[in-house]
């Protein structure tokens, strides 16, 4: 699988919360950039079909990467124009051969190879054009709700401010961790606009344009929450560093 398959990591973001002149996934974890975390993990799934994504301090991210993984490509995207943006900056460096495109954060350094290669496996074995990782939180405020239908297919990611009350109850949230078909993401990249309150292209989109088309959109549900854990603020940096400790020292 290795051969057919890419991935995207974002990594172009500034991290304003962060409260920091450092780009957010330039921030170490116990020494470590968080940013080496990611890439480490995706490239045991695709080789250096890896593709990261620079933009705030792009040279100094580049350096980190290429000092571990030399083979690494990276895109730019000079203005912060959305995840989907952002995604498509990505798409003229994908290799020829890639079939399916994983799709990461940067800043979540505990997503790992095994949980990405689970993904991946179920997206190929049902087909779909799309496979979202989820996860079941207790509380789930703040995070996109996956919207599901009877055979437990994706039909919608909405947002928390969007939500309905009903939607709010729902438990299953959305990772930001994506499985596409490589053919149909710069299809549904082509028709993401920017009509949101921020103007920008939004990822999630390429959801609900799959389901209007009838696409098979399948999903693995996360068992460990720990891995999808995002890095926006000191809190989270402070939290990351314990659960490294942690594992250190069990």
């Amino acid at each position: 699988m290795k051969d057919k398959t890419a991935v995207i990591i974002l990594a172009a973001g500034k991290g304003t919360r962060m409260a920091s002149d450092k780009a957010k996934v330039l921030h170490p974890i116990e020494g470590k950039e968080m940013i080496r975390f990611v890439v480490d993990e995706a490239v045991r799934v695709a080789g250096h079909n890896v593709v990261v994504v620079v933009g705030t301090q792009a040279e100094k991210v580049r350096a980190v990467v290429s000092e571990s993984h030399p083979g690494v490509r990276f895109a730019r995207q000079d203005e912060q124009l959305g995840t989907g943006h952002a995604v498509s900056c990505a798409i003229p460096e994908l290799p020829d051969n890639a079939e399916h495109v994983l799709i990461l954060c940067g800043d979540v350094p505990f997503i790992r190879a095994s949980t990405l290669a689970e993904l991946m496996e179920a997206h190929i074995r049902s087909e779909n054009v799309i496979t979202v990782l989820g996860a079941e939180m207790d509380n789930p405020y703040g995070y996109g709700r996956l919207v599901t239908d009877e055979d437990n297919r994706v039909r919608a990611i909405v947002e928390e401010a969007d939500a309905t009350e009903a939607q709010r109850k729902i438990r299953l949230i959305n990772s930001g961790i994506y499985c596409v078909d490589r053919h149909a993401l710069k299809s549904f990249l082509d028709r993401v606009r920017p009509e949101n309150v921020q103007k920008e292209m939004y990822l999630t989109d390429i959801v609900g344009i799959a389901a209007g088309e009838g696409g098979r959109i399948g999903m693995v549900v996360c068992t460990d929450n720990h891995e999808i854990m995002g890095i926006n603020t000191p809190a989270d940096l402070r939290q990351a560093c314990a659960v490294i400790a942690s594992n250190e020292n069990p």
